[in-house]
């Protein structure tokens, strides 16, 4: 793994949230996203080499929706860039990790995304992405 790419935070508001960050952080959103197959809106925010996305539900049933009805607005995953996102899955599953989507898909800020299952780490969802060349 090359570095920690983002944190991400579940919200419900993401008005309400850009604005609470806004004033956090010192800074503007960079990008607002919808992730169509997620059902997800994403804001990303970026200060120095740090970044968060702050993610809402734009339905129901979108994981995040699901996700804030059990456990509450908070920090939902952590994600981690990777140079070759298919070695990274074949590396990790022979390590015992669970991975929950074998097959990457099109995430936000024009990223590969995989996730490994909670259970296989410590109780925290991580997220392995690639860029898209």
């Amino acid at each position: 793994m090359k570095k920690m790419d983002h944190i991400g935070i579940a919200v419900k508001d993401m008005d309400f949230s850009n604005a609470l960050f806004e004033k956090l952080l010192g800074v503007s959103p960079y990008k607002l996203e919808e992730v169509e197959s997620e059902n997800v809106l994403t804001s990303f925010f970026k200060t120095d080499t740090n970044k968060i996305e702050l993610l809402s539900a734009i339905n129901p049933e979108s994981p995040i929706a699901k996700f804030i009805e059990k456990k509450g607005e908070g920090i939902h995953h952590i994600a981690f860039e990777v140079e070759n996102i298919q070695d990274e899955i074949q590396r990790l599953k022979a390590e015992g990790f669970v991975v929950l989507d074998e097959i990457p898909k099109k995430g936000a800020d024009n990223k590969w995304v995989v996730f490994l299952h909670p259970k296989s780490t410590n109780g925290v969802l991580i997220e392995l992405c690639q860029s898209v060349k």
